[in-house]
């Protein structure tokens, strides 16, 4: 089996073999948007956005969430950079809609370990010592796709560093089809003032 870090240094030494003038990109990105969206894997930005690199900024955390440090980057991303138009993507079959707060609190009570989501749902197979810190975290799950999209959106808008000027979009990913499916609500709420 091979090891995950030579097959990543491999990977980047064929990529700097053919890195050409990517070196004089400008730092703010030549479209001038940024997308929020979910960690999740099965998701490529550049490919369902239709990205090169540095056409856009692309933040991403578990669930494509609007947490304090995602509104953080998109404050800079605007404020220093100039996108002038944001994009929260969430998705279909997100694992932020898996479990709860109180399921993610008692898992890294038990321990560290990674758990294991079965049929009834997810358990921790690891051996402790856990924490207690998950206690003060709010994990931001996911119970509606849309909803969490409209709230997220809501909140960016609503923030006091976030221009209104800056339009917001709000979106599914279909991970099915591949498809962008729009969250009217969350478009309406993100209207520029």
């Amino acid at each position: 089996m091979a090891n995950v870090l030579d097959e990543v240094l491999a990977a980047n030494q064929t990529y700097t073999a053919e890195f050409g003038d990517r070196g004089s990109l400008a730092l703010p990105p030549a479209r001038r948007f940024a997308i929020l969206t979910c960690m999740d894997a099965r998701l490529d930005p550049a490919k369902f956005a239709g990205l090169k690199e540095g056409d856009a900024h692309v933040i991403r955390n578990a669930g494509g969430r609007a947490s304090d440090d995602a509104i953080r980057s998109l404050i800079i991303s605007h404020k220093l950079l100039g996108t002038n138009e944001w994009f929260v993507i969430h998705h279909t079959n997100c694992g932020m809609e898996t479990f709860t707060d109180e399921v993610m609190r008692l898992l890294l009570r038990q321990s560290l370990d990674t758990a294991k989501l079965e049929a009834d749902g997810w358990h921790d197979v690891g051996r402790g010592p856990g924490s207690t810190e998950g206690d003060f975290i709010d994990w931001l799950i996911i119970t509606n796709q849309s909803e969490s999209v409209t709230s997220d959106v809501r909140r960016i808008r609503s923030h006091p560093l976030v221009p209104d000027s800056v339009p917001i979009y709000g979106y599914v990913y279909d991970v099915k089809n591949g498809r962008l499916v729009e969250v009217p609500d969350a478009t309406k709420v993100g209207r520029p003032g």
